[in-house]
C-alpha cells in the first residue's frame, strides 16, 4: 500500500549544519533561504484541501475552448491546483515520487466569482498568467466558497513576501541551481521584466485577462462600443445617401404600395406576367419548389431595386419565378388577409348555404385595404386562368388551395388547433378561387 506522500510548504525556514573538517571543529550554519536545497532533497507538497468539483477548462493563450465540464478530484497544494482523474482514495493510492496530475500554477492568477460564463450556478473562475482558463463548480455554494477563498487566500499568499520568494524558489530549482546564494537573493533572481511603457504594459494585461471578465475591461469595452454606436449614422442618413435601400421582401403591403404609388406590388405584377407568359403549362407550376439559391439571388436583387428582367437566361427556371412569389407572401410581416380578418373568414366559410356563404367572402374581401384587395384580385384571376390549363400543369383547385392557403393567410396567434386552421386556409382560398369572377368580377384591376 502506498504511503501519501508528505509536503512541504514553500518558504518555509530550512537549516543546513555542516561540520568542519579543520582542526578547529568550527559548525557553520545557514538558515532561511540562503541555501536552497537540491531538487531530489525536496519534500512532496502538503495536500491542504482534497474534494470533487465540477470543472471546465474554457481558455488557453487567448484561445477560446469548447466548454466540457467533468468531475475531477482537486487538490489545492502550495502554489498549485491539482486535477486527479481518480477517486478520493484511487488518487492518495496513487501519489508517487515524480507522478504528475494536471495542474495550474496560481502564482499570479486571477480567482472571481462568474455568471456569465456559465449558465449553472456557483462558479468560480481561474484565470493564470499564462493565459489559461479555469471554471470550478460545486452544487452547494458553501462548498464552492470555501474553495474561493481557499484560492483567494493562495493567490494572495503568493504574491506577498512569502509569495515571491516561492516563485523564485521554484524558477531557482528549474535551472537546478544549487549554489549558496547571499540574503534576498530569491527576490533579486527574479527575472526583471524590460522597461516598458504603462500604457503597453495595460496593453498586455488586457490582452491576458480580457477573457477572465476583468470589471474594468469589460467596461472598456463597453464604453468603446457605446462610443462606437453613438458615432454611427443613423438608418435615415444612410437611405438618403443611398447606402442602405427600402426593402421589398418583408415590407408591410401598405408601405410598400404607398412607396412605389400603385395598389398591387410591382414585384407580385413582374411574376404573374412572366409566369402566364411562358409557364402555365408547366408541369406542377407553384407546387414544384426552385433552387432555393437561385431564388434567394433574385430576391436579393428586388431588395436592391436593381433593373429586373425576368425574361433573362439566369431566372430561365419559372419554377424560381414562382417560388420567390410565394416566398414574397409569406414574408409579408401581415399576410394578404390581414390579422383582424381571420376569424372573419373561417366563420364565413362554416355557413352550410352556398350562396350566403359566397356573398359573406365577397363582402368580407370588398371590405380589405386597397392593396390587399387588389392584389388579391390580380392573383387570384391569375390562377383561375392556370386552372385552365390543369391538363397540361396536373394542378387542380385543390392543389393550388393547398399550396396558397398556408401562403396567403395566418392568424396572428396561434391559439387554436394549427391542424384545424390549415383545412380552413384551403377552403376559403379555394371557395373564392371557384367564384373568383361573382366575388372580383371581371379579370383585371
Amino acid at each position: 500500500m502506498h504511503k501519501q506522500p508528505a509536503l512541504v510548504l514553500p518558504g518555509a525556514v530550512q537549516m543546513r549544519i555542516k561540520s568542519s573538517q579543520n582542526s578547529t571543529g568550527e559548525r557553520l550554519s545557514q538558515t532561511k533561504s540562503m541555501v536552497l536545497p537540491e531538487p531530489d532533497t525536496l519534500q512532496k507538497p502538503i495536500v491542504l484541501k482534497g474534494e470533487y468539483l465540477n470543472k471546465a477548462k474554457i481558455g488557453e493563450g487567448g484561445k477560446k475552448l469548447r466548454k466540457n465540464w467533468t468531475s475531477t478530484w482537486v487538490v489545492l497544494c502550495s502554489n498549485q491546483l491539482l486535477f486527479y482523474k481518480e477517486s478520493k482514495q484511487e488518487a492518495v493510492a496513487n501519489l508517487k515520487p515524480g507522478g504528475k496530475a494536471d495542474g495550474v500554477d496560481l502564482c499570479g492568477a486571477i480567482i472571481e466569482w462568474t455568471t456569465e460564463k456559465s449558465s449553472r450556478k456557483n462558479v468560480v473562475q481561474i484565470t493564470t498568467l499564462n493565459g489559461q482558463e479555469f471554471l470550478l463548480q460545486a452544487d452547494h455554494f458553501p462548498t464552492i466558497c470555501k474553495w474561493h477563498d481557499a484560492l483567494k487566500k493562495a493567490v494572495d499568499g503568493l504574491s506577498s513576501g512569502a509569495g515571491g520568494k516561492s516563485c523564485g524558489r521554484a524558477a531557482l530549482n528549474r535551472s537546478n541551481s544549487t549554489e549558496c546564494l547571499p540574503r534576498g537573493t530569491c527576490e533579486a533572481t527574479k527575472p526583471k521584466p524590460k522597461e516598458t511603457k504603462s500604457e503597453h504594459r495595460r496593453s498586455i494585461m488586457f490582452k491576458l485577462n480580457y477573457s477572465a471578465s476583468d470589471s474594468a475591461d469589460k467596461n472598456g469595452v463597453k464604453n468603446r462600443l457605446k462610443k462606437f454606436i453613438s458615432r454611427r449614422p443613423s438608418m435615415k442618413t444612410l437611405q438618403e445617401k443611398g447606402l442602405i435601400k427600402d426593402r421589398v421582401f418583408g415590407c408591410h403591403m401598405l408601405t410598400l404600395c404607398e412607396r412605389e404609388r400603385t395598389t398591387v406590388p410591382r414585384f407580385v405584377k413582374l411574376c404573374v406576367d412572366e409566369v402566364e407568359k411562358r409557364g402555365l403549362e408547366a408541369d406542377g407550376i407553384y407546387r414544384v419548389s426552385g433552387n432555393l439559391a437561385v431564388i434567394q439571388k433574385l430576391r436579393f436583387l428586388v431588395d436592391q431595386e436593381e433593373e429586373l428582367d425576368l425574361g433573362d437566361s439566369q431566372w430561365e427556371d419559372i419554377h424560381v419565378i414562382t417560388g420567390a412569389l410565394k416566398m414574397f407572401f409569406r414574408e409579408l410581416p401581415e399576410p394578404l388577409f390581414p390579422f383582424r380578418f381571420f376569424d372573419l373568414f373561417v366563420e364565413a366559410i362554416k355557413i352550410k348555404e352556398p350562396t350566403q356563404k359566397v356573398q359573406a367572402m365577397k363582402k368580407l374581401i370588398h371590405q380589405l385595404p386597397k392593396p390587399n384587395h387588389n392584389t388579391m384580385k390580380l392573383l387570384f384571376h391569375h390562377l383561375r386562368r392556370l386552372l385552365t390549363k390543369s391538363k397540361e400543369n396536373l394542378m387542380s383547385t385543390q392543389g393550388v388551395s393547398i399550396v396558397f392557403g398556408p401562403t396567403l393567410m395566418w392568424p396572428e396567434f396561434e391559439s387554436g388547433n394549427m391542424e384545424v386552421n390549415m383545412v380552413y386556409q384551403n377552403q376559403i382560398v379555394e371557395s373564392i378561387l371557384i367564384e373568383c369572377v361573382e366575388i372580383f368580377g371581371p379579370g383585371g384591376v
